[in-house]
């Protein structure tokens, strides 16, 4: 079982397309969006007409569901008032371009997405969220604490947590001591359309689960970070055309 995973596009429509189209040639079994499908780029009906005409199953993300709901808040975590100021104008942009139809579809997509899987005696439980299980908007950075993260995962009862929103990929394994160690994971897509992480490049992930893979076994499940490259220039000359701050701009061409 191959699954494509990928999160955070932001209205990044050649980032979406480039993505897209590596997914297609790697022939998963399955596909998810883990949301944040607008903001901060031109192009929100048109990666939101994308996922749908595809079929792709899709959660909410943060800034879905402010547009989703016409707020003028997006529930980002911005750090400085200069970061706050440029949030309002990407906000208020997207808000205004966004048609009605794809702005009932926002509002319609889950907050999560559980798969069960028994491909051998083990049950593998996959849960998909944007933040985290408690809060749509949590960030779960690759240094948190392992056992906040664990009980995290725990207490959602999944066994591989697929999550995305800090734009920042990472794959950590965490044991669970007990009558027989079991072994959780935590999966950060990265970002499609803004990454974070000094990789200009945009992020999906592969996971593969096959009859070996166990909550017992360390290594069983196999995480595949894929970085594809597409056409910055064309998303940043759209911001520096449009009355988003140029900054964004910036982002995209240095990866921050």
């Amino acid at each position: 079982m191959k699954i494509a995973l990928f999160s955070d596009i932001h209205a990044n429509l050649p980032a979406l397309e480039a993505c897209l189209s590596d997914i297609d040639n790697q022939k998963p079994d399955a596909v998810y969006c883990l949301g944040d499908l607008v903001g901060y780029n031109i192009w929100p009906n048109e990666v939101i007409n994308t996922i749908r005409k595809r079929g792709i199953p899709a959660i909410a993300g943060n800034y879905d569901f402010g547009i989703g709901r016409s707020s003028d808040d997006c529930g980002c975590a911005y750090k400085t008032d200069g970061e706050r100021a440029m949030g309002k104008v990407s906000i208020s942009f997207t808000n205004e371009i966004t048609g009605e139809e794809e702005r009932k579809y926002l509002r319609s997509l889950p907050a999560h997405i559980r798969v069960e899987f028994q491909l051998n005696d083990d049950k593998l439980n996959l849960l998909l969220v944007h933040g985290s299980p408690r809060r749509i908007n949590e960030y779960l950075f690759e240094d948190r604490d392992e056992k906040s993260l664990l009980r995290i995962i725990n207490d959602a009862g999944a066994d591989i947590m697929c999550f995305g929103h800090t734009h920042k990929p990472y794959h950590r394994i965490l044991e669970q001591a007990g009558e027989a160690i079991r072994f959780r994971h935590a999966i950060n897509l990265g970002s499609v359309g803004k990454p974070k992480d000094n990789d200009i490049r945009g992020c999906y992930v592969l996971l593969h689960i096959n009859e070996a893979s166990s909550i017992n076994i360390k290594d069983s499940i196999k995480v595949e970070f894929v970085r594809f490259s597409y056409d910055i220039e064309l998303a940043a000359k759209a911001i520096e055309d449009s009355p988003l701050p140029n900054q964004y701009a910036d982002m995209l061409r240095k990866g921050y």
